[in-house]
């Protein structure tokens, strides 16, 4: 049979199969265009942040990474340490509480290992015997051996941490809000950030974290600040924006993952603790139990003090208390006799 011209130039219909192919390459292009358009936001807002929050202090490398910090005051003086907590970085102190205790301490503010303008090389690193390794290791190298350790939440579990590694380099603990026992669950505020896969934190972070993070942080600091409010000027002056970085919601899962790796272990330490202390929660606290948290360090010698109707970031909205309290940690240490 013999074809006429017509009949070869008409196409041919297409099939389901192409039909159903054409599709999915549409859906793949809408999902990667999707995911493209996020990662470009994030890094948007990461140049924002960092741009509102310029770095303060000294990098300094340690073995795993480096410590951002600030020092402040006479290193003459007794020297204090100031730990943040999950997701948090050394503004949180240099808001309001450097500047009311610096005239009579040596004061020196971290951001801890992987936070703010800190680096760490390995997501091990998150876990509380490393970060306080870290910590330590600065100090060493710049010669401090009695620091006071303040650590707010989880810069408590940390400062403990260094306590019960570095007893004879450790003069005393103030622990604000601090966190101190293993939790029946997460925070549901943090509940995002447990992620125990390293390529999906990385994925997350470097696309939906940030972006999502910018829209809901009214909400999220509404309740870490609960029954307070918190400060507008919190994302600039206490350097919020800083977390709205991929950086910043990796170190937390890797915290998180951190904490459930290694804050057992140190539970059952605490009878090993000879360090000094006391622990101040905000009696409200809407993060940390104060009851949980707090009263069961009596018996190893740090007792709780509460702050009426504050919640768990006294460091910022109590900064008088917390200075107070930790200048009446410090004047209780026993003073070293003098080398004759």
């Amino acid at each position: 049979m013999i074809q006429t011209g017509l009949e070869q130039s008409h196409p041919a219909l297409p099939t389901a199969e192409t039909a159903e192919m054409n599709t999915i390459l549409i859906i793949a292009l809408l999902i990667i265009a999707f995911f493209v358009s996020l990662h470009l936001w994030t890094r948007k807002l990461t140049a924002d942040g960092q741009k509102r929050v310029p770095q303060l202090g000294v990098v300094t490398p340690v073995s795993g990474g480096s410590i951002h910090f600030v020092e402040r005051g006479d290193p003459s003086k007794q020297t204090i340490v100031l730990i943040h907590g999950l997701t948090g970085q050394l503004q949180h102190f240099t808001y309001a509480l450097v500047d009311m205790l610096v005239d009579d301490y040596h004061v020196i503010a971290v951001d801890r290992p992987g936070c703010g303008y800190s680096t760490r090389d390995t997501s091990d690193l998150g876990q509380l015997p490393e970060q306080a390794r870290m910590i330590q290791e600065l100090l060493d190298s710049k010669g401090i051996s009695d620091a006071v350790l303040v650590g707010h939440s989880l810069g408590g579990a940390i400062a403990l941490a260094m306590a019960l590694d570095y007893p004879e380099k450790t003069k005393a603990l103030a622990l604000l809000a601090p966190l101190t026992q293993k939790l029946p669950s997460t925070p549901q505020v943090f509940k995002p950030l447990e992620i125990r896969t390293e390529w999906l934190r990385s994925l997350i972070g470097n696309t939906l974290a940030v972006p999502l993070a910018a829209k809901t942080a009214p909400h999220t600091l509404g309740i870490v600040f609960a029954p307070e409010p918190a400060p507008a000027d919190f994302l600039d002056r206490a350097g919020g924006a800083l977390g709205l970085r991929p950086s910043a919601f990796i170190t937390g899962a890797q915290d998180v993952a951190g904490i459930d790796a290694s804050l057992e272990t140190q539970m059952a330490r605490y009878k090993e603790l000879t360090v000094p202390g006391g622990i101040l929660y905000g009696a409200q606290d809407a993060i940390l139990s104060p009851e949980a948290q707090g009263e069961p360090m009596a018996r190893f010698g740090l007792p709780l003090e509460r702050i009426e109707g504050a919640g768990h970031m006294i460091l910022i909205t109590k900064p008088g208390a917390c200075a107070a309290f930790i200048r009446r940690i410090a004047k209780a240490i026993p003073a070293q006799p003098e080398a004759v």
